[in-house]
C-alpha cells in the first residue's frame, strides 16, 4: 500500500467518524462511540471486500451487510452515503427525525441498500445467519 494510499484511507476514516459524530451531537440522540469505533472495520470492508452495486441495491448476487447495533446505525448510513447509495448530507443531518430517510434502527424498503429492519439487539444476528445460510443454498442451486 502507497503512502496515497494510507492517507486516503485515514481521511475516509475520519470522514466516517466526523459524520457519524456530527449526526448523533445534532439529533441529541445515539452513542458515537460505537460508529467511531467500527469506522476501520466499516471503511476497509466496504471498499475492499463487500460486492455491492449502490445503482442497483437489489441486485441478486450482492453482499449484504447487516447491523443489528441500532445505537450505531449512523456508520450504516455514513457508509451508504460515501459509497453511492444516494444518501445525501441532508439526509445524515436529519438522523433520527420523524420521516427522515435516516430514522435511526435502520428499515428495510425505506433506505436503498438496508438489507433488513434488525429490531431488537441481536435479532440481526439471526437475520445475517439466516441470509447466509439462504445464499449458500441459492449458489449451490443456480450456481453453474
Amino acid at each position: 500500500m502507497t503512502i496515497a494510499e494510507k492517507g486516503l484511507d485515514r481521511l475516509a476514516i475520519d470522514t466516517i467518524r466526523t459524520l457519524s459524530i456530527d449526526a448523533v451531537q445534532k439529533a441529541n440522540s445515539g452513542h458515537p462511540g460505537g460508529p467511531m469505533g467500527m469506522a476501520p472495520m466499516a471503511h476497509v470492508l466496504w471498499t475492499r471486500f463487500l460486492r455491492h452495486a449502490p445503482t442497483d441495491p437489489g441486485w441478486p448476487d450482492r453482499d449484504r451487510f447487516v447491523l443489528s447495533a441500532g445505537h450505531a446505525c449512523i456508520l450504516q448510513y455514513a457508509m451508504l452515503h460515501l459509497t453511492g447509495y444516494g444518501l445525501t448530507l441532508d439526509d445524515l443531518k436529519a438522523f433520527r427525525q420523524w420521516e427522515s430517510r435516516t430514522p435511526g434502527h435502520p428499515e428495510v424498503h425505506h433506505t436503498p441498500g438496508i438489507e433488513i429492519t434488525t429490531g431488537p439487539l441481536g435479532q440481526g444476528f439471526a437475520n445475517a445467519v439466516g441470509m447466509g445460510i439462504a445464499e449458500r443454498w441459492l449458489r449451490a442451486r443456480f450456481s453453474p
